[in-house]
């Protein structure tokens, strides 16, 4: 996903309403976010479907390489001798 260009990707709800299907396309092949906003507040952001499943890969991926971590920290590991035995007794 590229970064967010203010000037580009910033639109009021009654802008996106008017011309959201022309939005939709440019978010889809820009994949740049475009913000929404509602009484002057950011209210949404938009992006695109590829870019969404990017966000949400990446966001597991971070949780997975967390939780190794709290299991190093905790002394949740195994040695390498002991990953051989476990080899060993399945095959």
């Amino acid at each position: 996903m590229k970064p967010l260009n203010i000037s580009k990707n910033i639109v009021s709800l009654s802008d996106f309403k008017t011309r959201a299907s022309k939005m939709l396309h440019d978010v889809q092949n820009s994949h740049q976010p475009l913000v929404i906003t509602q009484n002057g507040k950011a209210a949404a952001v938009l992006i695109s479907p590829a870019d969404f499943d990017l966000l949400t890969e990446q966001g597991r991926f971070v949780d997975a390489v967390q939780k190794g971590l709290k299991d190093v920290q905790h002394g949740r590991v195994l040695s390498d001798q002991a990953l051989e035995n476990v080899d060993d007794s399945n095959g």
